[in-house]
């Protein structure tokens, strides 16, 4: 595997890649269900976030935890059925694999489609690391379009960098917006390129009476920033049999850890209390068993859980063939996908109600289309670090998508991109939130934003 990055827009080599496995020290342990340590009842429970960026001035040891949880985590509202009409999904879109991470459904994408050494593959330069890392895994070179500031893709700079090796037009539905998918489609119909639409943000949604995932030649998703779940993630294809995508269960201690670690979560966030006094012994007993488990994997390098339910950024390709596990798939089918576009929505526009018109941000996107479901509230912040670092100490959930992009890619690359990767912040908006968490974190974010500050 080459073992250097190209700088795509102006062909000059810059710093190595960043290791397959690692991620930036800076962004701290986000993980719920520590093998190194047996679970407490009695003790604070730290919950599995995604990682939240932290500036590099600051240590995630410097901020408490979120006070409320930053992805969705299971009660007995999440059952509740709601609305009569049905909101499209991914899950619509086409033939189905369910896989334990949108990473793993990138990569399997890229081996159906047969993407390997000597193809580029076209990727938007407003990214995560786990978007470029299973390009790198196939021994494909990632070239880095720009972005418009509405976070749509620039086709006119696609276009500018096409050429005969040129395979494949990855294009990102942020934050559950959808891109203009059907100019998109037609443009990689008009020059041959396979298009792979990243639902990662947008789980459920439809863009012109059409199910999002039903664009491109394959799709994925990742379900575990949708539903209250430890793992999961989706490959789809509405135009290609899946029959050749296999896979087997990842074992009895994968499926103990995502359910062990779904209920914590839920735990350590006050929900299912009843449940958590019943389980007291039972999850004493199982440390015992833990451990046990624990020694038996001892030096072998394997892992219960892939690196994306902790929120890391690393591609193990030793989940390539791994199912979801049941729990996860079991929470697709129980948990209404009604209730949770419903509550998405109401619970973004309060946001966008409450920071209108506030000195120095505004939303990503005016307006919230009907059909769209976010997965976060987005807001462009003029002074982006000492917000962060305010609303991080008081505890408020804070994510930013993109923070780190990928060496080489700065604002001779795309400024655009640069731009969003600082200044938008992200709040949650998941149907899980309830009333007095999502009272209380505007109140936060709106006390903040008043506070006078110069722009950075």
């Amino acid at each position: 595997m080459a073992a250097q990055h190209h700088d795509l827009a102006h062909g000059a080599t810059v710093r190595p890649l960043i290791p397959i496995q690692a991620a930036p020290d800076r962004w701290g342990s986000m993980n719920s269900f520590d093998v190194d340590a047996p679970l407490s009842l009695d003790a604070a429970v730290t919950p599995r976030q995604p990682r939240a960026a932290v500036p590099s001035q600051h240590a995630a040891a410097d901020y408490p935890r979120p006070a409320l949880p930053v992805t969705p985590v299971l009660s007995l509202a999440s059952l509740r059925r709601g609305g009569a009409r049905r909101v499209p999904s991914i899950l619509d879109a086409g033939q189905l694999r369910l896989v334990t991470s949108g990473r793993i459904a990138i990569a399997l994408a890229l081996r159906e489609m047969g993407i390997g050494p000597g193809a580029r593959v076209l990727l938007p330069a407003y990214h995560c690391a786990s978007m470029v890392e299973p390009v790198i895994w196939c021994g494909a070179e990632p070239v880095f379009y720009r972005i418009r500031p509405d976070a749509s893709v620039d086709l006119d700079d696609v276009a500018a960098k096409l050429d005969a090796d040129a395979r494949l037009l990855m294009v990102t539905n942020y934050f559950g917006f959808p891109q203009q998918l059907h100019s998109i489609r037609a443009f990689c119909d008009g020059h041959g390129l396979r298009l792979l639409e990243d639902c990662a943000h947008s789980f459920l949604g439809e863009h012109q009476g059409r199910p999002l995932g039903s664009f491109g030649d394959y799709a994925i998703a990742s379900s575990m920033k949708f539903f209250p779940m430890y793992e999961g993630g989706c490959l789809v294809s509405a135009r290609h049999d899946l029959a050749g995508v296999k896979l087997a269960s990842a074992g009895s201690g994968f499926e103990a850890k995502v359910l062990l670690s779904t209920l914590e979560e839920a735990f350590a966030y006050r929900r299912l209390p009843l449940l958590k006094a019943l389980c007291s012994l039972p999850l004493r007993a199982k440390n015992l068993l833990w451990n046990r488990i624990k020694a038996r994997h001892a030096g072998t390098g394997a892992a219960l859980a892939p690196d994306s339910s902790d929120g890391g950024f690393g591609f193990d390709p030793a989940w390539l063939h791994m199912r979801s596990s049941y729990c996860a798939r079991l929470l697709l089918k129980l948990v209404s996908r009604e209730r949770m576009a419903a509550l998405r929505r109401r619970h973004y526009q309060r946001i966008a109600d409450a920071v209108a018109g506030l000195p120095g941000c505004r939303p990503l996107f005016a307006a919230l289309p009907d059909g769209v479901c976010p997965w976060v509230f987005p807001l462009l912040v003029d002074a982006p670090e000492p917000v962060f670092d305010a609303l991080k100490r008081a505890a408020v959930p804070v994510i930013r998508f993109g923070e780190y992009l990928w060496p080489g890619v700065d604002a001779t690359v795309c400024p655009v991109s640069v731009d969003l990767s600082r200044r938008v912040l992200q709040f949650p908006c998941h149907q899980e939130l309830r009333e007095t968490e999502l009272a209380w974190m505007i109140a936060q974010i709106t006390s903040v934003l008043r506070q006078p500050r110069k722009p950075t």
